[in-house]
């Protein structure tokens, strides 16, 4: 199935692309995905629901780049520990960010900025392309998420994926090893018959490297400062594409 929309991008141009890269597309069976920041776009979601939190309090003025660094900082301080699911570790970041700024957050706001993430959109090249892909690869997601949630998150993309992994089910939060374990399982495939597909270098890339997995970083903040809303890495990938209508057009879908 080919994209629709924009085609700016030169047969030719794509091909020369294609061949800079090592990975051999065609030994895939299956691509797996993280979620959030790769087929959901976490970081305006977040931001979004940062709003109505912070600015009763009166914490405005402050950049988006200071608010995802602070948010990826609390939300890993908050995942290390006994298991928690993901609305609780969203209330901690919520009552981090009062700590920080000088307030209490309520308990409404705490809850709305747990249950934020069911409203946190899709990128929009995220459903054509997984719709293309889904017609030539077994799609699975990875995802440090709660069923509940990520069931809003699957309705937005509108896609369904043969194996869906949360952190509830493992009970485990990447960069763990857990989800990739389970979803090779699920799948029932050796590890070079699967491709990894994500934004974030800490929470995916490196585990997937370590595991001998192949992976494209999808790097959405091309061009920004910082790694916004999760922590650095200096993993390197094995492709990396700007994004997945991109990552499409290179396989030749």
């Amino acid at each position: 199935m080919a994209l629709s929309g924009d085609r700016s991008h030169p047969a030719d141009q794509v091909k020369v692309r294609s061949q800079r890269h090592a990975l051999d597309f065609e030994r895939f069976d299956a691509i797996t995905f993280d979620c959030y920041g790769t087929l959901i776009d976490w970081e305006a979601g977040i931001l979004a629901a940062l709003d109505p939190l912070l600015d009763p309090h009166g914490v405005v003025g402050r950049s988006d780049e200071e608010l995802l660094e602070r948010f990826a900082r609390l939300e890993s301080e908050a995942e290390r520990g006994p298991f928690q699911r993901y609305r609780s570790i969203l209330a901690r970041v919520a009552r981090g960010f009062g700590g920080e700024f000088g307030f209490e957050a309520t308990s409404a706001q705490v809850e709305a900025f747990a249950a934020s993430v069911v409203a946190w959109p899709p990128f929009a090249d995220a459903p054509p392309a997984l719709a293309a892909l889904g017609a030539q690869y077994r799609l699975a997601i990875v995802s440090n998420v709660d069923d509940d949630l990520f069931a809003g998150s699957a309705r937005q993309l509108g896609v369904d994926f043969s194996e869906v992994v949360t952190a509830q089910q493992v009970r485990s939060y990447k960069p763990a090893h857990r989800h990739f374990h389970e979803v090779l399982d699920r799948l029932d495939l050796p590890r070079n018959r699967v491709l990894h597909v994500a934004q974030s270098l800490y929470h995916d890339i490196a585990p997937a490297r370590e595991l001998g997995i192949a992976c494209v970083w999808v790097n959405r903040r091309a061009g920004r400062v910082g790694s916004g809303a999760t922590k650095a890495s200096a993993v390197r990938p094995d492709h990396e594409v700007p994004d997945l209508r991109t990552l499409v057009l290179e396989l030749g879908l």
